[in-house]
């Protein structure tokens, strides 16, 4: 005989859990009269389940002003964000069940799916694939990747960088060479934070091809201030032209603020003796052979923002002579006295002769002036 009787189903409004209704079920109760049943899922609130992903993150990391306030990591290394999820796959687990919507198709050949168990082989291959791509992280977590060296040894600048991340459309910068020229410790005063402490990056990129580009980023570790610095660079390039591609066209002088610097055109095989950051700098441009000198402020980024203004504003040879409507000549040693037509003006030929000044209106620096009287001398002679 069948066993008949009652159990409390909640009514429309009320709630309870699946494991209590599975249970009322299974031992076979009947209901009387056919009520309209509303079955909602309850679970225990708690600070984990109330609070979102973001807020909670903002607690342990201390990003609101009230967290740094109260102290949380203070005079600490800096936490950051991790992904709990990397690795993980919604509905996988060690039973190998199968949920529809989940970890399987909700709708398969026309039918809702049931839920349904792996096969045991299945379920072993699957963790072993799970295992070993965890090993593979935890090895790469632990290798210590040996960076290039830069100018000296613990110092970012010269340092070489992976190519920017790939762009919008898919492209890809891998003829780009990326170089770090400077990396700062910087510090804000905030009104609830105090003295928050930032990287700064700058970042100089070139394909040695006369394009070129420079870029600063900030944020609050090393690897994310580098990251921006070269993305932004990379899509903040100037052309720059080369006289037979190893240096440039005529004699530079430019000043930014404080800085100032001097560049001459040399011959091949001459090399490049300037700055540092200088010679990094040509190298990514594809410049070889020039003198620089800096005078006033060493400061790399007013160094590094001279330096491109100079460039960018050089006057190709073609330039100059459909500016003045005449021809431009070259002297060169193995010439002698003889001139080389290096560019021909466009339109017509200008017939008057460029005018001259009386007392040549030129600006002499005080070394070279010592140096062709005789009068500089070094210091280790005797």
């Amino acid at each position: 005989s069948s066993f008949s009787g009652f159990a409390s189903v909640p009514v429309k409004g009320s709630c309870c859990s699946y494991s209590s209704l599975a249970w009322a079920f299974q031992t076979r109760c009947s209901i009387s009269a056919p009520w309209n049943v509303t079955v909602k899922q309850c679970r225990q609130s708690s600070f984990f389940n109330t609070l979102t992903a973001d807020e909670l993150w903002k607690g342990a990391l201390a990003e609101t002003g009230v967290g740094v306030k109260k102290g949380r990591g203070k005079r600490r290394k800096k936490k950051l964000r991790k992904n709990l999820n990397k690795g993980q796959e919604i509905g996988e687990g060690r039973s190998g069940f199968l949920w529809p919507g989940l970890n399987a198709p909700m709708i398969q050949s026309g039918r809702v799916q049931a839920v349904t168990q792996r096969k045991k082989e299945e379920r072993e291959r699957i963790q072993s694939e799970i295992v070993q791509q965890r090993d593979m992280w935890e090895k790469k977590r632990k290798i210590k990747i040996k960076r290039e060296g830069g100018w000296s040894g613990k110092c970012w600048g010269g340092v070489i960088l992976d190519p920017p991340d790939p762009g919008p459309n898919g492209e890809t910068y891998e003829d780009f060479e990326t170089r770090v020229i400077e990396v700062k410790n910087v510090f804000c005063m905030k009104a609830k934070e105090g003295r928050k402490k930032s990287i700064r990056a700058l970042v100089a990129i070139g394909n040695g091809k006369g394009a070129a580009g420079f870029a600063m980023g900030k944020a609050g570790d090393r690897m994310n201030a580098l990251r921006k610095a070269k993305n932004k660079a990379i899509r903040c390039l100037h052309f720059i032209e080369l006289y037979q591609n190893h240096t440039i066209y005529h004699d530079i002088t430019v000043k930014f603020k404080s800085t100032a610097i001097r560049m001459k055109k040399q011959n091949k095989g001459y090399g490049l003796r300037c700055h540092r950051a200088i010679i990094t700098i040509c190298k990514l441009i594809g410049i070889k052979d020039m003198y620089a000198k800096v005078s006033g402020s060493k400061n790399l980024i007013n160094i590094t923002r001279a330096l491109f203004k100079g460039l960018t504003q050089q006057e190709t040879h073609q330039q100059l002579a459909n500016q003045k409507s005449l021809y431009v000549v070259e002297f060169r040693e193995e010439q002698g006295p003889l001139p080389i037509v290096v560019a021909l003006p466009e339109g017509t030929v200008r017939e008057d002769p460029e005018p001259e000044d009386e007392v040549p209106d030129t600006k002499l620096e005080w070394s070279e002036v010592k140096e062709a009287q005789g009068m500089k001398k070094s210091p280790w002679a005797n």
